[in-house]
């Protein structure tokens, strides 16, 4: 049989996951010639040599890549024969057009973490070790393909026994970009809270033993600075909070491994995957009552936010004696701004909260945020998207031309998209602080240089002062609007390729209606090009606007005027004498003028307001805190529904059980209140899709928006809706948040242009 030569295109994530070795390796063993070759659209290959190797090659490529690639595409055609020998890598192409998919950034491998802790390697104790199969990715990448020179790593020549190793394709670190030791690559240096470098051998050492005493240590870790603390020690990590001015929002903490993670959490079988994964996320896991660590690492809470450690500085600090078994590593930042990834900010933005500094000389590029997950079953439920899944993509089954989804303004992910390919953001936070909408800009403009993405089309939400809104609409490019919550169930139609109408629960806090007030507890009907709303919470006055929205109070204050009146004094006695007689006096006046009382049928200040009004909390301070502090409350073991009813304007009407709820909270039973109203929660929602169902015929329900966070409603929910026949979607990419809003905006788009 004569040769035959195949030219074959490789798109997806094959760059920088050690793919050119594989195929290198693949291709001798078959004894096939040709090359392989980064491009702007991934890896291009030619083999040559017998149809039966390659057809074999073919199978390796599919069923044996290296455990970090993503293959998206593989496109073959035959090609003339050119007679030659030998299997080449060659350089890299940066012409075309096409999109490259660029890795996250990826855990310490078993390879790597052995030879980090063996004396006799020459990279022992070094904190920047990598190979091909872990390491640095998307935060040090200025630009593809993905070759050293296109990254911060450029500065650091390699030194000739790192050139050999980066050389040889039999070597674990043969084209490993990040590749270095400590004679050629980044090092570490410790500096005083005045910035100032200290003498030190082993600065890692001496950052431990300051963590040890009680300080507080910026960190510069793969994606920004952490913050680190002894976890156990309540007196230090009081004092983190008051200088980061985060009063009781829970701080996130790592341990060194599983076993002592379960000394303080419950740690199930999915859990227990989710840490160990490779994108090493916040997973939250329920205290088990130990109380090993600090009270206020996450008051008020049952459940902790814990992950292991993944880059190799975090493995050095916990192999010293004395090293707490659990430590505070938070985002390097005052509460509510973006993380500090640049070394020139750390003066300014965080002086005066570390004690010390463990800083490099490895730049990165581009802030990458924690990613927080939960485990739902055997399945897992984002929360926050960003490191260890940014800047891999979603893939759609309608191609877009080059599109920008702006997103919303609270838990920020803008997305660009060409193609058939989708790329959300890393998570930003609330675009309401200037430095967070800075980093939001700049986010969208790197994004944009990496993949080379030029927008002829931007998405916005419908809300006329959203910043995100604003900033797309003055773009100058044409631009589509789309309405909040249906753009949250075209993020999970998308997601789970549904293409027919769905019924959409779309619960969150705030969304921009159709008609011009503020919604937030829709039940919709929806494909991606149309949205009708078919039900809703019931309309809640918020007296005050967003002063509402940081007190409970004055929403709990609204429910109760609306079903007591006057009598609200004699009908909640315990909730006037915490919250105050004059204030609630006070703030029924402007109810009955109607002064700035502002309507929502928001789900999110539902749960405000009863959280409140069952003396659970009667301030956020923090975003979504009185509905997380009540589910945390209710005694999971009531099942017992209490009354609503449904209106003729679709409006559901809770009063029934609001009446009963007050009669909970003076009688000192709230946590049984807090329990039932959420099973009533669930029991009124599943009769609204019945009744779409038997008007419709629709039995997909799509569940979207922050509201679904919220475990204790989807373990009364979910059961509910699949008893009566339903096939239930949710999010397995995405955040069910507004983390996942910008696709959803680019779905609706797709489908109207």
């Amino acid at each position: 049989m004569p040769p035959v030569r195949l030219k074959i295109n490789v798109r997806g994530i094959v760059q920088g996951v050690g793919f050119r070795p594989f195929v290198y390796n693949l291709a001798e063993r078959l004894s096939l010639a040709g090359h392989i070759l980064n491009n702007r659209l991934g890896v291009t290959i030619e083999i040559e040599g017998s149809e039966g190797n390659c057809r074999k090659f073919l199978d390796g490529l599919k069923n044996e890549p290296p455990p970090l690639s993503r293959i998206s595409d593989i496109e073959t055609q035959a090609v003339a024969v050119e007679g030659g020998t030998g299997f080449k890598i060659l350089h890299s192409r940066s012409e075309g057009d096409g999109i490259a998919l660029i890795s996250p950034d990826n855990d310490v491998c078993p390879n790597c973490a052995r030879e980090l802790l063996d004396e006799n390697d020459r990279r022992y104790r070094y904190p920047f070790i990598n190979c091909t199969d872990c390491g640095p990715r998307y935060s040090i990448i200025e630009g593809t393909p993905y070759d050293r020179p296109m990254t911060s790593m450029s500065v650091f020549p390699m030194c000739e026994k790192c050139l050999a190793e980066y050389g040889n394709v039999r070597d674990r670190r043969f084209h490993a970009q990040p590749n270095a030791c400590p004679a050629c690559g980044p090092s570490v240096k410790l500096l005083d809270g005045e910035g100032r470098e200290l003498e030190s051998t082993d600065p890692i050492a001496d950052a431990a033993g300051h963590i040890i005493e009680g300080k507080i240590v910026a960190i510069k870790g793969i994606g920004g600075y952490h913050l680190a603390c002894d976890a156990t020690n309540e007196k230090t990590v009081n004092e983190l909070r008051a200088r980061k001015v985060r009063k009781e929002k829970p701080f996130a903490v790592m341990s060194p491994d599983v076993k002592t993670v379960e000394g303080y959490a419950i740690v199930n079988r999915q859990e227990d995957i989710l840490l160990k994964s490779r994108e090493k996320p916040i997973v939250l896991l329920r205290k088990n009552g130990a109380e090993r660590l600090a009270p206020s690492i996450a008051p008020g809470l049952n459940e902790y936010g814990v992950f292991l450690p993944y880059t190799p500085l975090h493995h050095l600090l916990f192999s010293f004696n004395g090293m707490a078994t659990a430590l505070v590593m938070t985002s390097g930042n005052v509460s509510d701004e973006p993380i500090v990834f640049d070394d020139a900010q750390l003066a300014e933005r965080l002086g005066g909260i570390a004690d010390f500094f463990l800083i490099n000389n490895r730049r990165i590029v581009w802030r990458c945020d924690d990613s927080v997950v939960r485990a739902r079953g055997d399945e897992t439920m984002i929360l926050r998207r960003s490191r260890g899944w940014v800047p891999a993509p979603i893939f759609a089954d309608k191609k877009s031309p080059p599109m920008l989804a702006c997103g919303g303004d609270l838990k920020s992910v803008f997305c660009l998209a060409k193609g058939n390919t989708i790329f959300p953001g890393p998570h930003i936070g609330d675009l309401e602080h200037a430095e967070a909408f800075d980093s939001y800009r700049k986010s969208i403009e790197h994004f944009q240089s990496i993949f080379r993405i030029k927008p002829e089309l931007v998405v916005v939400d419908k809300h006329p002062r959203y910043f995100s809104s604003r900033y797309g609409r003055e773009l100058g490019l044409p631009t589509v609007e789309v309405q909040h919550h249906h753009a949250h169930i075209a993020s999970v139609m998308l997601e789970n390729r549904i293409e027919e109408k769905v019924i959409g629960l779309a619960l969150d806090g705030t969304g921009y209606g159709d008609d011009g007030t503020i919604w937030g507890g829709e039940l919709l009907v929806c494909d991606f090009e149309n949205c009708e709303r078919k039900f809703h919470f019931p309309p809640l006055k918020l007296p005050g606007g967003d002063m509402a929205v940081k007190e409970p109070w004055r929403t709990a204050t609204a429910l109760l005027y609306d079903i007591y009146g006057e009598n609200i004094l004699d009908a909640h006695p315990r909730f006037v004498a915490e919250v105050g007689e004059k204030k609630i006096r006070n703030l029924i006046m402007m109810i009955k003028a109607d002064v700035n009382c502002p309507v929502a049928t928001s789900a999110g200040r539902f749960f405000d307001a009863v959280s409140s009004l069952l003396l659970v909390r009667h301030y956020n301070s923090y975003d979504g805190q009185a509905p997380i502090l009540l589910e945390s409350f209710a005694d999971r073991s009531e099942t017992v529904c209490e009354g609503f009813s449904i209106n003729a304007e679709g409006a559901i009407d809770f009063r029934e059980l609001v009446v009963k709820l007050v009669e909970y909270a003076n009688g000192a039973d709230a946590a049984k209140g807090a329990s039932i109203f959420h099973n009533t929660i669930a029991k009124a929602l599943a009769a609204c899709c019945i009744a779409i169902k038997k008007e419709t015929g629709i039995a997909k329900v799509c569940l979207g928006g922050g509201t679904f966070q919220n475990g204790l409603l989807l373990e009364q929910l979910i059961p509910e809706l699949q008893r009566e026949g339903f096939a239930l979607f949710m999010p397995k990419q995405l955040p069910i948040n507004d983390g996942g809003l910008s696709v959803g905006q680019m779905a609706v788009a797709l489908a109207r242009v």
